[in-house]
């Protein structure tokens, strides 16, 4: 269970905090709450706490695991099939996953298509969401200013992919 204050992330949202606990009454049962607040763009969650681990919410990485995730980005391997439908429901899971690593492989692989074929209007918003569920995690283990990790995340992403076919 988490506690006001906890560092958390949500595996489609980002990280932030937990600002409250509260009880509700919906649809005549009464149950307790996070309020999730994320830093940047001040989205507000409810998130109910008997279901806050199913849906995957945990905490937030420490700063070495940041570093190495960093530096583990050039050599990440990407995939790239031509059905985009695929791809996209391929990259959903793996956002969903909460996994950092299949995040950061996400953006890769969309980074690269992006360069080399362009992107749909939904593989942008998912290379939005993305960036914004990574980075702001990383902002929060680093304990760093936003504009200096996505520079270094950049900077990262921008090394040559292994694609796999």
């Amino acid at each position: 269970m988490f506690s006001v204050g906890d560092l958390v992330v949500h595996p489609m949202h980002g990280a932030g905090v937990i600002d409250a606990i509260v009880q509700e009454k919906v649809a005549g049962s009464t149950q307790d709450y996070y309020v999730f607040k994320m830093p940047v763009g001040g989205l507000l969650l409810k998130i109910p706490t008997a279901n806050s681990q199913t849906i995957g919410v945990r905490s937030v990485i420490q700063r070495p695991e940041a570093e190495a995730l960093i530096a583990a980005i050039p050599s990440l391997a990407v995939e790239e099939s031509s059905n985009w439908n695929k791809r996209y429901r391929e990259n959903l899971l793996r956002m969903k996953s909460g996994d950092l690593y299949e995040v950061a492989r996400v953006i890769k692989g969309l980074m690269f298509r992006e360069r080399k074929r362009g992107l749909s209007n939904g593989e942008r918003k998912m290379l939005h969401t993305a960036r914004q569920i990574l980075l702001s995690e990383l902002v929060l283990a680093e304990d760093s200013g936003y504009e200096e990790v996505e520079r270094r995340v950049e900077q990262a992403m921008l090394q040559t992919p292994e694609i796999q076919r």
